[in-house]
């Protein structure tokens, strides 16, 4: 702690030595540097601490850095009760005993929500019934972003998804504390999300017919009315002094071939709002990381791949998204626009 100019005790350090001086009242020791009582300048240096304390805000018991809050995140489960050699690359039907782990721990901490990034399972629509339990062991409350995985049951199934997931919407909002999270649905056009004969289908091929030859059948991309919604909560939560992060399946930045099929689109309506702080994303097992106009695009690691687990922990601070990472996740700090301005970004 910086020493005051107007605290005379501030000045003072362990081991000054006294001596008895005249004072007219015998028995009293006094400082023969500042001619003070050791009591005063007790009381001056408790009055000092005191001082800066309150104009910092902080209570002798509070920590300096404390998070206004906590959440939690986890992308691409992915389960399904099959059988894979042990060197393969995803371990699908480890995915029960990953996500459990991860339940308890995540249970032991004084979380606001936890959030699923999409791919749930790998694939049949009984695989629901094997982790969908364990996900609502949750105490904290818990939400889901739709995956392109979540939608590879059978046809007469795939409408059930969203329910059996917990969804009212395929898209939604939610606020917390002096922020609005966003959950996209980038499925919305999609090739694989509605069965066969569906005209939902058709438009898909025939806007996935006017992208660039070889862009992935497995991405999707958002409607117009999903972006016509996600402009108008924007434009709310400016309104309501609320800063803003997005959870989708899909990343949008930077460039990959895991992109949403209209990624260009979405990113022009972020980057007119300097309150969207952070878009969070899986799909890309290998995890990702891009900065765009002060906006942070992280892409989590899929806890599916490897025989090691990969989920995190979002502490949210005033100045600052400290996301610390468990298994294959890395720890990473995200700087706040108005912080980065000041550390010159």
């Amino acid at each position: 702690m910086a020493r005051s100019t107007n605290c005379p005790a501030a000045d003072q350090g362990a081991g000054i030595k006294t001596q008895r001086l005249h004072t007219g009242k015998p028995g009293y020791v006094m400082d023969a540097r500042t001619q003070q009582r050791p009591r005063q300048t007790m009381k001056r240096i408790l009055l000092c601490i005191g001082v800066w304390l309150f104009t910092t805000g902080l209570t002798a018991d509070e920590p300096v850095d404390k998070p206004l809050f906590s959440f939690g995140v986890i992308a691409d489960c992915q389960y399904c009760n099959v059988k894979v050699a042990k060197t393969a690359a995803r371990q699908y039907a480890m995915s029960t005993k990953k996500l459990a782990a991860c339940v308890d721990h995540l249970n032991r901490l004084d979380l606001e929500f936890v959030v699923h990034l999409g791919d749930f399972i790998d694939r049949d629509f009984a695989s629901f019934a094997d982790v969908v339990p364990i996900y609502n062991r949750l105490k904290a409350d818990h939400y889901h972003v739709l995956g392109n995985h979540d939608f590879d049951v059978a046809d007469d199934q795939k409408a059930k998804v969203p329910r059996v997931l917990g969804l009212k919407e395929r898209y939604y909002q939610f606020r917390r504390r002096g922020y609005r999270f966003i959950a996209l649905d980038g499925n919305d056009v999609s090739l694989h999300a509605y069965p066969a004969g569906d005209p939902r289908v058709g438009q898909a091929k025939a806007y996935h017919a006017k992208l660039p030859k070889g862009t992935p059948t497995w991405n999707g991309a958002l409607g117009q009315a999903q972006l016509d919604w996600l402009e108008k909560n924007l434009n709310e939560a400016k309104r309501a002094g609320e800063k803003v992060i997005l959870f989708c399946h899909f990343p949008v930045f930077p460039k990959d071939v895991h992109n949403l099929w209209n990624a260009k689109q979405v990113l022009s309506v972020l980057t007119r709002h300097p309150h969207v702080v952070a878009y969070m994303n899986g799909h890309n097992h290998a995890g990702g990381y891009g900065k765009l106009s002060g906006q942070h695009y992280v892409t989590f690691k899929g806890m599916v791949n490897t025989h090691e687990t990969a989920y995190s922990v979002v502490h949210v601070h005033r100045d600052r998204l400290e996301v610390k990472g468990e298994g294959r996740q890395q720890d990473k700090t995200l700087l706040l626009q108005a912080a980065s301005k000041k550390a010159g970004d």
